[in-house]
């Protein structure tokens, strides 16, 4: 009996997930009609929203150049560069900062002080400072995407199971010890958790730097486009940044199967 109810609640979740996907390509459908027939019906002014049609044909052309392919290389070069700058430190710092509290309560201020200051902010500070390389579009990434890691990974540490810690101090483990074997299996999920936001965090700064900053990439693209009055290219370029978050995003995600392949949120899933 208890195998019968089995199937039937592993069918049913099947058919639930099934029926989520197929909803969520009529959504992606749905979206490309619109913007398609909106321009073409004289709902919107073309001039201002060309169709999908005309995004599809610019991007083609684009696919034929050089200069797009090293925009891309560049974007992602960026992109990962900061972001495993951020993955980095904000681990290793969080990870102090959890497992010391003197240290937790001497430095939460000044992380509640700086945390919530826009990285689009320091745009002005660090093209003073840096220019308009390559360098100042990191150092947006990565403040942006470490307060994601930073805060989730504290977090983690801290929730170490109290009789684990003490256990581990009274057989007198060092630091590096008692991070290694008992503090990084519970931070893990946190940390992952951290790298899935700081992932697209780091995204739209990259391309926001490139925007505003001049940052060779898409970004600097999108820019060129808008200025030059080629419409139909600047939306078709947004379009392949909107594509990379959707890989960014599910990149995050395999990486988040594969790491935490044993914990139960990870596995209940794949059951489902």
């Amino acid at each position: 009996m208890s195998v019968v109810i089995s199937r039937a609640a592993s069918s049913a979740a099947r058919k639930a997930k099934r029926e989520t996907a197929l909803l969520g390509i009529a959504g992606v459908v749905c979206f490309l009609l619109i913007a398609e027939l909106l321009p073409r019906l004289g709902v919107v002014n073309p001039r201002f929203l060309p169709p999908l049609s005309a995004w599809m044909e610019s991007l083609a052309q684009r696919f034929q150049q050089p200069e797009f392919w090293g925009a891309l290389g560049d974007t992602l070069i960026t992109w990962f560069v900061g972001l495993a700058i951020a993955m980095v430190a904000g681990t290793i710092l969080g990870m102090l900062l959890g497992s010391v509290r003197i240290l937790r309560e001497l430095l939460t201020s000044t992380i509640e002080f700086l945390r919530p200051i826009p990285s689009v902010a320091l745009i002005p500070l660090v093209v003073l400072t840096l220019g308009t390389g390559r360098e100042s579009t990191l150092v947006l990434v990565v403040y942006a995407s470490f307060w994601q890691v930073l805060l989730q990974v504290m977090y983690g540490a801290q929730d170490v199971d109290p009789v684990a810690r003490d256990t581990a101090r009274s057989y007198r483990f060092r630091f590096f010890t008692e991070a290694r074997q008992v503090i990084w299996p519970t931070a893990l999920p946190y940390i992952v958790t951290g790298f899935r936001l700081a992932a697209s965090v780091a995204l739209i700064l990259t391309i926001t730097g490139e925007l505003i900053i001049g940052t060779p990439g898409l970004g600097k693209l999108i820019s060129v486009a808008q200025q030059s009055g080629a419409v139909a290219s600047m939306y078709g370029l947004i379009f392949v940044t909107g594509i990379l978050g959707v890989l960014v995003n599910i990149g995050a995600r395999t990486v988040e199967r594969r790491l935490l392949f044993w914990h139960t949120s990870v596995r209940r899933e794949a059951n489902s």
